[in-house]
């Protein structure tokens, strides 16, 4: 199994790994880098070693996915717009 479905099999817990991690919310921006790094580190919690070159390809078929489901919206070459209302914040002073 490739590495990027293995995490797009697990597509809901990614992102909420990412979110941990990142500073990840719905309609915020998120970069290539970041997606990059953070597969790396979703890989590696599950016992598999990833190269560099490897990361690369990982995360730019992981943003293409993410395209697709409409969770990413492409702003420019290094990176996306978050679409994804399950990360919304409540404004400040909104206990809901």
């Amino acid at each position: 199994m490739e590495f990027e479905n293995l995490i797009e099999n697990e597509d809901k817990v990614f992102l909420n790994f990412l979110k941990a991690k990142y500073p990840m919310f719905h309609n915020s921006n998120f970069f290539f880098r970041d997606l990059q790094y953070g597969s790396m580190k979703f890989l590696e919690k599950k016992g598999l070693k990833v190269t560099i070159p490897q990361s690369i390809t990982i995360a730019d078929k992981l943003g293409k996915y993410f395209e697709e489901k409409g969770i990413f919206i492409k702003v420019n070459k290094l990176g996306w717009r978050v679409n994804y209302p399950d990360f919304a914040t409540a404004a400040p002073g909104d206990p809901f």
